[in-house]
């Protein structure tokens, strides 16, 4: 919710699919055929009620799910058009045949159909414009962007309602104006008010909300009840504080509970993590690398009298990062300089691996200038490491741009690269790893308020940002 946006995509296709669902059995279960033979005009009625919502609803999904991520990866807007087009022309002649047949409307015009058009793409304007005004790095993490997003999706979703009215969608309306947000407000009020105080020993505090919430609906429905003259709703009102006070309060507190236990388990493997990596940490101080550091320098003077120059540099490199890691990567806090030096080695590396390979493209702007202060290690190479990972591919165009800047008191880390996954069953292919979540729980921890941290992606490519306040 704040580091990442939420899948709206899917989030949209799921909450659609249930409006055209419920409008879809409504209008089955009014049919009635069981109870009166129906005239021809209730028939064609009838499946026009059926038909175009379905119509309506293949429409979306080939839209929202095909089409539109379709150009996004693509960028071939003319066949995308076309595909458009035809779902439009398609789509609007049957929706005018149900429509004008049954009487629903007299003519081809069909508002609820352009209606519905204009509804769709109103969203789709306010949620690109949300996206460029309330995403990172404008703001600092998406909270605002998912909340109203999230919003955004209801209230399109009542507006679709409201103009779809003549296919039965009153109760629809009832229960998305109404009932939902009721139960999310009830939902809300227990976990603050009754729930927590409970959970904090406060039991007759949390009884006490109760009561003021069962004796609010009481008013509710008895100021309804006189407003219109009858007592029915009354009656309403009475089920629906039995509702909250057996179903929906208890219902939520067991939800509750659980993520209280669950998170518990998390705590408590997060403390067994830590005694295990305190244990290896142990370990690690066990072992001599003097064994290793002169297998290398070995290695070393042996290439150097074979004339292999890039096997003697790249010994003595990765001589220097071993060092690093056994020596330095312990501390709290090293000089920038080293760790700076450490992503320069580590670079290096990758260039004698990849250094023939033409459809690769590496650019690394380190500048010239010494990097004052003291930072935490291992916090800029992970990113690196990421990007030579998902970046590099021996057979397609690939590229990884590494910019690292020292200002006075910051450091600053741009990193751009292609992807290369290998197929949609690739379990890396949605991740980034543990390290860089290792490396956001670090920061967090290490530099709160003062690091800013921006990670943007898409199918092509991957960005990052990171800027640390020393």
């Amino acid at each position: 919710m704040k580091d990442s946006p939420l899948p709206f995509r899917q989030i949209e296709w799921w909450v659609v699919t249930l409006v055209f669902l419920s409008i879809i059995m409504i209008n089955i279960l009014n049919a009635g055929f069981l109870y009166y033979k129906p005239t021809d005009q209730q028939i064609a009625t009838y499946f026009a009620k059926l038909f175009i919502p379905v119509i309506l609803f293949l429409s979306f999904y080939f839209i929202h799910m095909k089409i539109i991520p379709g150009y996004e990866k693509e960028r071939k807007s003319w066949k995308y058009v076309l595909f458009l087009i035809l779902l439009f022309l398609g789509s609007f002649i049957l929706s005018g045949a149900f429509s004008t047949e049954a009487n629903i409307t007299n003519d081809f015009s069909m508002p609820f159909y352009f209606g519905a058009i204009a509804i769709y793409g109103g969203y789709l304007l306010l949620a690109y414009i949300l996206d460029q005004i309330l995403t990172p790095p404008r703001l600092g993490n998406y909270i605002l962007f998912n909340t109203i997003r999230l919003f955004a999706i209801y209230l399109f979703v009542i507006l679709f309602l409201i103009q779809f009215q003549k296919f039965g969608t009153e109760p629809i309306i009832i229960v998305f104006a109404v009932v939902i947000p009721s139960i999310v407000f009830i939902i809300l009020f227990n976990f603050f008010l009754i729930y927590g105080n409970r959970k904090q020993g406060k039991t007759q505090l949390g009884n006490y909300f109760l009561a003021i919430l069962e004796f609010s609906i009481a008013l509710i429905f008895l100021g309804i009840a006189i407003s219109i003259g009858t007592f029915a709703p009354v009656f309403v009102g009475l089920a629906a504080m039995i509702l909250v006070a057996v179903v929906l309060v208890p219902a939520s507190n067991l939800v509750f509970e659980k993520y209280d236990a669950y998170l518990g388990e998390i705590n408590t493997l997060s403390t067994k993590v830590t005694q295990s990596n305190a244990n290896l940490d142990f370990l690690r101080s066990q072992i001599n690398p003097h064994f290793l550091f002169n297998a290398l320098n070995t290695l070393y003077g042996t290439s150097l009298q074979e004339n292999a120059e890039r096997t003697s540099e790249g010994i003595q490199k990765l001589g220097d990062m071993m060092r690093f890691m056994l020596h330095e990567n312990n501390q709290d806090k090293i000089l920038v300089e080293r760790e700076k030096e450490y992503l320069v080695n580590y670079v290096d590396l990758q260039l004698l691996r990849i250094k023939e390979q033409e459809n690769i493209e590496i650019v690394f702007s380190k500048g010239e200038d010494s990097c004052a202060g003291e930072i935490a290690p291992m916090l800029l190479i992970p990113f690196v490491e990421n990007a030579f990972k998902h970046g590099i591919s021996l057979q397609k165009k690939s590229w990884v741009k590494i910019s690292l800047r020292c200002l006075a008191g910051s450091v600053h880390l741009d990193v751009n690269n292609s992807i290369h996954r290998s197929d949609s069953e690739d379990p890396e292919r949605k991740s980034n790893g543990i390290g860089l979540e290792n490396v956001r729980q670090r920061l967090n921890l290490l530099y709160p308020g003062k690091h800013d941290l921006v990670i943007r992606e898409n199918e092509m490519e991957y960005f990052v940002h990171l800027s640390i306040k020393l």
